[in-house]
């Protein structure tokens, strides 16, 4: 089996059909003792980050749908770290995290665009083992 590993994107299989991975595509942005993190990287939120109370005095930015986990914090991913300080670097050059200011910053000056920056509600947690387990069963390939 292909090790799964910060970087790399899994896409789920028909048997995860009627869940709320049916038809997903999610980066793995951290694999390791304690588990796996992720992101949905193809499904939008449904809301549009001006349309949250905190903030309302941003642009209009798409959302997407991070993940069942967590989904009262706002997670980031960009290709601006001359922007966005702070985040962490993954191996297909994209950074996770990162100053929220600056991002909504970079927002609101069109500094960066929705290539180049990525906002998440909630995100795709696994225990140790768990997301193996997965794939091993059938529910998810790498794409």
């Amino acid at each position: 089996m292909r090790d799964l590993k910060a970087g790399i994107y899994i896409k789920s299989t028909a048997v995860l059909n009627g869940s709320f991975f049916e038809h997903t595509t999610i980066l793995i942005v951290e694999h390791n003792e304690e588990g796996t993190i992720g992101f949905v990287t193809n499904k939008l939120f449904g809301k549009s980050l001006h349309e949250l109370i905190e903030f309302n005095h941003s642009k209009p930015f798409p959302l997407m749908d991070g993940g069942p986990v967590d989904r009262d914090h706002l997670f980031v991913l960009h290709k601006r770290p001359d922007l966005i300080e702070e985040g962490k670097q993954l191996p297909n050059g994209l950074y996770f995290g990162g100053n929220m200011e600056q991002v909504i910053e970079a927002i609101n000056t069109s500094a960066a665009n929705q290539e180049e920056i990525q906002v998440f509600i909630g995100y795709c947690g696994w225990d140790l083992g768990e997301l193996e387990a997965e794939v091993e069963e059938g529910s998810w390939t790498f794409s």
